[in-house]
């Protein structure tokens, strides 16, 4: 039987989410499609899969890109049914309304949304032969409210959010899973004290969200039997005023 195939798509550095999903998944004993926009990051997840005698291959991914999208999926098909599709994009996008290009905003709403429902409605064709897989997008603070100083993010992840509960609905009696993570605060990671550095000392390791713990949500939510499936869950640190 054909090893199952797991899509991540937007892994960047080693010690970062996108990365830690890979390798969760690759310990599940998926075949991992390491998707992103640096080859050089995505060579070194893969390295470290392969270390581990898991199975993964880099393919470098526009996630705004329709062709590129079908191809990634295509590329994993050949390998095996894509079993788990996980859309990790979407970078922040801060500034204030009056001074925005609306170029900027389109930006946003391109990486975070409009690359989701390419990646879902790949995700979807792929798996409906099978009537089973696992569909799930990261969402943040910005999924769930307005906020001042960013709302190119804010409007780009609500409609993310709200694409994949439409997509939950529409595609759950196919036996297609479609789960939504928040993620309500600073991720413990590369990115946050390479960009953060001074916010993430002042909230020090418990005032971040360990990235084990976020990758333990996915896990559940890839776990969960047909007759108890959740659509979203969020995940914050005990300190975090929400």
């Amino acid at each position: 039987m054909a090893i199952s195939t797991a899509i991540i798509l937007g892994v960047g550095p080693e010690d970062g989410l996108g990365a830690a999903l890979c390798k969760r998944f690759a310990l599940l004993g998926k075949h991992i499609l390491v998707a992103g926009r640096t080859k050089s990051k995505l060579d070194k997840v893969v390295s470290n899969i392969e270390a581990n005698a898991g199975k993964a291959t880099a393919f470098v991914t526009d996630s705004t890109c329709e062709t590129q999208i079908k191809n990634l999926f295509d590329a994993a098909n050949k390998i095996g049914p894509v079993d788990v599709a996980i859309y990790n994009v979407g970078n922040n996008f801060p500034g204030r309304i009056v001074g925005m290009d609306a170029e900027y905003f389109e930006a946003a709403w391109k990486a975070c949304c409009f690359g989701g429902f390419l990646f879902g409605r790949e995700a979807i064709r792929r798996m409906q032969s099978n009537n089973a897989g696992t569909i799930l997008y990261t969402g943040a603070s910005a999924s769930l409210r307005g906020r001042a100083g960013f709302s190119a993010f804010n409007a780009s992840k609500t409609a993310l959010r709200t694409l994949a509960q439409a997509m939950a609905k529409e595609v759950g009696p196919e036996g297609i899973h479609v789960g939504h993570v928040v993620i309500d605060g600073l991720i413990n990671g590369e990115k946050a004290h390479a960009n953060y550095s001074d916010y993430a000392e002042q909230l020090g390791d418990e005032g971040m969200i360990s990235i084990e713990g976020i990758v333990d949500a996915y896990e559940y939510l890839y776990k969960q039997p047909k007759t108890a499936w959740t659509f979203e869950v969020d995940v914050r640190t005990a300190n975090e005023n929400w």
